[in-house]
């Protein structure tokens, strides 16, 4: 068929965080691959910073820089959540909010047959439908994410939407089956005032999720339906528009820069002299720092569970965060040989495909999940904010996962409990079902042809898209 050869011209439009600019990117090589072009667009530091393509994909994908707007109270040369702390995360929004007559006159001189774009640019859809370009919302969370998220209140439904931390930790009215997926009240004390009610001239995230959802033309879910059809069902059934998973994203990283290979050099050399699969991983991702209480509770549970350690640790988000938070007197030294702490970048994927790594403590953002799952290291999961609640039940559900125990109110924990958790999972024979299941997940989640089958499901319905003019 003729149609569906066409070759496509995607845009592809991120939240400003890595976490998501890492797996709009894996889709945009995927899709690059089978000969379609890429515009990722994005603001100049963040594209400098992302990892570099390998030269066969350079022709396919493009890299569109759009000006960083000013905003008062967002510091000078901050572009993505990295750069600055939580609590001005906010001003990150409102000046991608400033990009939307740069996007316009994009959209204006580009030939883009369509628009993949993110959460927080909620009026993406509307600029696109002005040069007939469809929009699909790209959404890196999960399935069980956007499930328990729900419908649009009032769209289509009687939903009223929840007004209360309290009604986010049981499953909603609209789940048709039995579920432990919910977040715990501390996950939602955590981020309420920002996701569910918005701050200063800071439009809600739910706010802006509901309208990307209900403006898009088709939803795409990082999501495999061998992992969560349920949910998939659920997502769709409340959109009432086509759901495309596009599979977990595994990264894949392109090797050519000698600074990245030193530092994996002198970490590799530690490593090579632990004992296989007993060394733990602990990374939070790139926006969470702990505070001064769980950092100092994490550490003594290291120390405690005697077990071998690499920990990448943030103390600092951004040049304007002064709240600075420090390990306690004398852990460096008791625990030295045994551990260490990295306080600048570390390469992960290479950290975490090591022999003598057997755990990954982790905030249970998906991607880290995902990374965990490409190299069959057990997960120990703490969860700190946004999606990671969800993401947490979702796996303790199908025990992939095992969770250190905290409190549900004010999601305090102990040294205890970090120490036996991590002797669980690493170690002790009631946790062997959490490594043997990350074993049996690898498969599912990384399998080359069928992420490639995700993607050929998509690129069929968007060769073959039939635009509605109104």
């Amino acid at each position: 068929m003729a149609e569906n050869s066409k070759k496509l011209h995607i845009g592809v439009f991120p939240w400003l965080a890595f976490g998501h600019m890492i797996p709009y990117l894996e889709l945009s090589k995927l899709i690059a691959q089978k000969g379609h072009r890429i515009s990722f667009i994005s603001t100049p530091r963040n594209i400098d910073r992302l990892p570099k393509l390998p030269p066969d994909l350079t022709p396919f994908l493009n890299f569109v820089k759009l000006p960083m707007p000013h905003v008062e109270k967002l510091p000078e040369n901050a572009e993505a959540t990295i750069d600055v702390p939580y609590e001005q995360v906010k001003y990150l929004k409102l000046a991608q909010d400033g990009l939307e007559e740069f996007m316009a006159k994009f959209f204006e001189d580009s030939d883009l047959d369509f628009i993949l774009f993110d959460f927080t640019s909620y009026w993406v859809p509307s600029i696109a439908s002005k040069f007939n370009i469809p929009s699909g919302h790209f959404s890196i969370f999960i399935a069980a994410f956007l499930g328990f998220t729900g419908p649009v209140p009032g769209l289509n439904n009687d939903y009223e939407i929840r007004t209360t931390p309290e009604e986010y930790t049981v499953p909603p009215k609209w789940v048709p089956f039995e579920t432990t997926v919910a977040f715990k009240l501390f996950e939602v004390l955590r981020i309420f005032e920002a996701t569910m009610k918005g701050e200063e001239d800071n439009i809600a995230d739910i706010t802006r999720y509901c309208k990307s959802v209900e403006n898009c033309d088709f939803l795409l879910v990082r999501s495999c339906s061998e992992l969560e059809p349920e949910w998939l069902k659920v997502v769709g059934d409340i959109h009432r528009k086509p759901v495309f998973p596009v599979g977990q994203l595994p990264t894949t990283p392109y090797e050519d820069d000698s600074t990245e290979m030193d530092a994996w050099k002198e970490i590799k050399l530690w490593l090579d002299k632990q004992e296989k699969g007993k060394v733990i991983y602990i990374a939070f991702g790139s926006e969470t720092k702990p505070s001064q209480n769980e950092l100092t509770e994490l550490s003594l549970g290291l120390e405690l569970s005697g077990l071998p350690f690499f920990w990448v640790l943030r103390t600092k988000r951004g040049e304007s965060d002064d709240e600075l938070t420090q390990l306690p007197e004398g852990f460096k030294d008791r625990t030295k040989g045994r551990g260490i702490v990295c306080t600048s970048w570390a390469p992960q994927l290479k950290i975490l495909s090591h022999d003598s790594v057997g755990g990954f403590l982790t905030h249970s953002g998906w991607s880290s999940v995902v990374e965990a799952i490409q190299f069959e290291k057990s997960l120990v999961l703490l969860t700190f904010s946004a999606d990671q609640g969800i993401n947490a039940r979702l796996l303790e559900e199908k025990k992939i996962a095992y969770s250190i125990p905290r409190d549900d109110c004010d999601g305090s924990f102990t040294r205890e409990s970090i120490a036996e958790s991590l002797n669980l999972v690493l170690v002790k024979r009631e946790g062997e079902i959490y490594r043997e299941k990350v074993k049996e997940m690898k498969s599912l989640f990384c399998d080359k042809e069928r992420q490639d089958n995700y993607v050929e499901n998509l690129l069929r319905y968007l060769q073959n898209y039939k635009r509605t003019i109104t």
